[in-house]
């Protein structure tokens, strides 16, 4: 029997995503849209001198999944730095893409796995992610879309 898509949980997290407002003047900063559903990310990123992530805001609009999703980046994200954030983001693809890969090494990622045999859902889950990486890459345009 498959868990069911959305649950309490996953839900107290998404309404979790308002403990990340918007940063004031963030070092990065980008939007990205999944055509597919509509959802949208805004990121802003605080980074050290190391390059690691020092401070997440966001800015959402996308249904829980994707909420979740996005609670889920920036509560992980301080102390992580690009190639992470990258190597995060290509294991969330596999994981959706194959039935046998592994859970990504992410803090609290396995309560999107219902989220698996859903694909249409995975372009909004995954956004955080690829903003993420590409704005650290320096390959992102405002609203650019996924």
């Amino acid at each position: 029997m498959t868990p069911p898509l959305y649950n309490r949980e996953l839900l107290t997290l998404a309404v979790a995503v308002t403990d990340f407002p918007p940063l004031a003047q963030p070092q990065l900063s980008g939007d990205k849209r999944a055509p597919l559903c509509g959802s949208r990310v805004a990121l802003g990123l605080m980074i050290d001198d190391a390059g690691m992530i020092t401070d997440v805001g966001l800015g959402v609009e996308a249904c829980a999944l994707g909420q979740a999703a996005a609670c889920l980046f920036a509560r992980g994200a301080p102390g992580r730095d690009a190639g992470v954030i990258r190597a995060a983001r290509r294991a969330m693809a596999d994981w959706f893409a194959h039935g046998d890969a592994g859970a990504p090494d992410w803090p609290g990622i396995a309560i999107l796995s219902p989220a698996r045999a859903h694909p249409a859902r995975h372009a909004a889950i995954l956004l955080p992610f690829e903003l993420a990486a590409e704005l650290m890459a320096g390959d992102v345009a405002s609203d650019r879309a996924a």
